[in-house]
């Protein structure tokens, strides 16, 4: 009888603490279905709650998606939808036929050639040149579809002279490039193989599945309590998130929520990591340096023609080529196929160019060598410490005598700068918005590196909020100079091909100059300007590269 009792008391204690739990539980479900309730279409424009400060945030808990990616759930207008239908029709991309292919059957630099069609031409300046370019794979089989990545370029390292090409596809392993001969002498041809067609559909899958593979970290801290949490534009739906949806644009961010402290605890944003072990031992193969990672083709021919000046009787043919370059190199100096290009070579150059104006700079690290550059050549623009960290900014120079102010603001996360404090991180879209303009205030944009692992349509989102806030400024100030500097390429290995690739680089720029085209800004083309010339591919162009850049900036600022 004791041993009954007994386990009946044991029984009625299970039966307590499962009532508990169950009740806890309901709560819990009356919670998470109140917090969705007042989840918007736009996900972010309705803060759940303000603290005394202002700031606005809001608890979203991902209880039944696999990711919270804002960006698959925007509301587009018409012509919304049709614009961004339409740059990701142009961003389409040939794939092999069959799916995946084997090691062997893919692109191999070494076995391709190429051939000048007409290597036996007098060709004078301004005439049109035609390149045909056979790939073939591994085991010296022609390919038969198309989809590599391929960087064409002339050169004249006598003269330090270079231009780009345009490359066709065919989609049938043929490849058409057209130059375009602009300075006279020998001039040679060089081809590069970025990407085989096979790795381009591993960067593909990447670039839409794998968007998380570089993650980004805040800290948050109250008092002595501190906390680290993972942040991205898309999460896996693990736990509760801080929504830092921008109020005014609709940006997306979003945090895993602290454990013990607020969302608005938040201190900084930094650049957390990359994912390791991203591709199979298949997929790998696929970007070996040196093997099909920016290897070169050789010409089966000559790879050389020879430019013969154009007397005042001939008539140039550049009206006939397929393809006029942005610009080209002679004697290291850019000269634009658009504009004059002035050249700045003295401090006082630049210094009579900007005097009475504020030039803004705002973007990544590309365009704070614009800052770097301007800063350490001109001894009148004096740093302000605003204590600031180093490569992260905001930047202040000031030229008193001159009333000349140079500014440099990195834009809105995604960022992989190191640390960032919470309150420096601003949109370009809302600086552009607390910018008066007017004939002497410049402002130069670049937006680009950081979006690379990221589906395309959360550049298309960040750039359209940029280019109404530029139209927006235009219609208030119609003489605000406004340029925009466009990607380049950069030194590709196997890592970085995954994250920061030329071919990501290029679906980007791509989308920018479209989205641009047709508004009354300048674009510096810094793309060209880093492949056309003789130096290495680097993601920080050197500075004889910075200098062109900044030429043709101010060329469009002082145009007279």
């Amino acid at each position: 009888m004791w041993c009954t009792l007994y386990m009946f008391q044991i029984c009625f204690v299970l039966l307590s603490l499962l009532a508990v739990l169950l009740l806890v539980s309901n709560i819990h479900l009356v919670e998470v279905r109140g917090i969705m309730k007042h989840i918007n279409h736009r996900r972010g424009l309705e803060p759940e709650w303000t603290n005394m400060y202002g700031d606005t945030t809001r608890l979203l808990s991902p209880v039944s998606r696999k990711h919270f990616c804002d960006y698959q759930h925007q509301t587009l207008s018409q012509s919304e939808q049709e614009e961004q239908k339409s740059l990701l029709k142009a961003l389409e991309w040939p794939a092999p036929p069959h799916g995946k292919v084997i090691f062997l059957r893919s692109t191999d630099a070494a076995h391709s050639h190429f051939v000048i069609l007409q290597s036996q031409s007098r060709f004078k300046v301004g005439d049109a040149m035609e390149v045909l370019v056979r790939m073939r794979d591994f085991e010296g089989n022609p390919k038969q579809y198309g989809g590599d990545y391929l960087q064409a370029r002339i050169h004249t390292p006598l003269l330090k002279a270079g231009a780009v090409g345009k490359v066709l596809d065919h989609k049938n392993g043929f490849y058409s490039v057209f130059f375009t001969l602009l300075w006279p002498g020998s001039v040679t041809v060089s081809l590069t193989l970025v990407h085989p067609s096979e790795a381009i559909q591993v960067l593909q899958h990447l670039r839409e599945q794998k968007s998380d593979r570089v993650y980004f970290k805040s800290l948050f801290r109250s008092g002595n309590t501190s906390e680290t949490k993972m942040c991205n534009v898309c999460l896996p739906a693990k736990a509760p998130v801080c929504n830092f949806t921008d109020l005014k644009t609709g940006e997306p961010w979003f945090c895993y929520k602290p454990d013990k402290l607020h969302c608005t605890n938040r201190v900084n944003h930094a650049k957390g990591g990359y994912l390791k072990n991203l591709l199979t031992f298949h997929e790998n193969m696929f970007f070996q340096s040196g093997v099909n990672i920016k290897v070169p083709i050789l010409a089966s021919g000559p790879d050389t023609v020879t430019v013969h000046p154009w007397k005042v009787k001939d008539k140039p043919l550049l009206r006939s080529s397929k393809f006029l370059p942005a610009g080209y190199y002679y004697r290291d100096q850019w000269m634009s196929g658009r504009s004059i290009v002035w050249q700045f070579d003295k401090p006082s150059d630049i210094t009579d160019c900007l005097q009475g104006k504020v030039v803004h700079l705002f973007g990544d690290s590309t365009i704070r060598q614009w800052f770097e550059y301007l800063t350490e050549f001109v001894p009148e623009l004096k740093p302000f410490d605003l204590g600031s960290p180093k490569n992260v900014g905001p930047f202040l120079s000031v030229d008193v005598d001159h009333n000349i102010m140079l500014k440099f603001r990195c834009h809105g996360p995604p960022i992989r700068f190191s640390t960032v404090s919470s309150n420096e991180l601003r949109y370009i879209a809302n600086e552009l918005d607390g910018i008066v303009g007017g004939q002497n205030t410049v402002i130069a944009i670049t937006i680009w590196s950081h979006f690379s692992t990221f589906p395309v349509e959360v550049y298309i989102r960040r750039l359209r909020n940029i280019r109404a806030a530029v139209q927006r400024l235009l219609e208030r100030s119609p003489n605000t100079a406004i340029i925009i500097r466009s990607a380049n390429v950069q030194e590709l290995g196997p890592e970085v091909s995954l994250f920061n690739s030329d071919w990501f680089s290029l679906q980007l720029d791509t989308v920018m100059r479209s989205m641009f085209a047709g508004l009354h800004i300048q674009i510096v083309d810094a793309w060209e300007m880093s492949l056309a010339h003789y130096l290495p591919h680097a993601l920080h162009p050197d500075r004889v590269i910075v200098k062109n850049q900044i030429d043709e900036f101010l060329s469009f600022v002082c145009p007279n």
